[in-house]
């Protein structure tokens, strides 16, 4: 075999032992990824909140049959389930879902200098720190549009669209005890963030 062709076949195998390797590299690292992942189903008490998705048209919310309701026109029939860290829900009731998501920001950020923490309009030493471990590690939702209780994968959806009807707009506005739900979820801890997946509506509040 010639010097020429002899370098070129090494060439070409050594780029196929590169690509391998990449492979291989890629392989194991996608299985770190996932392993450093863990899920647990488990129960939470979420709060149910108005999306305030673009509002339906009123001749097919007739149609419907759902016009005499507060919040007849929601839009795509969305519903947002909110999670909340326990140490905040005190502070965040009568608020909206965003003034408690900022809540929760101003808790976790290393840095609180900045406009939205300045003008939380709760004193900065007010803010409840979060312990280690605790579930959940941040404010989570989970939005709901175009329900078909039916076919949903999540189990009870039915019994939450009754619920989220039979609601003052007031409590779907803002975060209130009387709107509420208790849920079977599946929680996943990842490296980065945390996931949130409702499994199955168990019961609305009172409970």
């Amino acid at each position: 075999m010639s010097g020429k062709w002899l370098a070129i076949t090494t060439r070409l195998f050594l780029a196929g032992v590169v690509c391998a390797g990449e492979l291989l590299a890629t392989r194991a690292a996608l299985a770190q990824s996932s392993g450093s992942s863990s899920s647990t189903e488990m129960e939470a008490v979420l709060f149910v909140q108005d999306p305030h998705l673009p509002k339906a048209n009123p001749a097919a919310a007739r149609a419907s049959g759902v016009i005499g309701s507060a919040n007849a026109y929601s839009g795509k029939d969305g519903i947002d389930l909110v999670w909340i860290p326990a140490p905040i829900q005190r502070l965040c009731l009568g608020k909206t879902e965003k003034q408690c998501s900022v809540i929760d920001y101003c808790i976790r950020t290393t840095n609180r200098d900045v406009a939205m923490c300045r003008n939380l309009g709760i004193p900065l030493s007010r803010l409840p720190s979060y312990p280690a471990g605790m579930r959940p590690r941040r404010q989570h939702s989970v939005l709901f549009f175009k329900i078909v209780p039916a076919t949903s994968p999540t189990k009870g959806m039915a019994m939450l669209q009754d619920f989220y009807r039979s609601l003052p707009q007031a409590s779907l506005d803002r975060l209130s005890m009387s709107a509420r739900v208790r849920a079977r979820i599946q929680y996943t801890n990842k490296a980065d963030d945390d996931d949130l997946q409702v499994l199955e509506i168990l019961a609305v509040a009172p409970f």
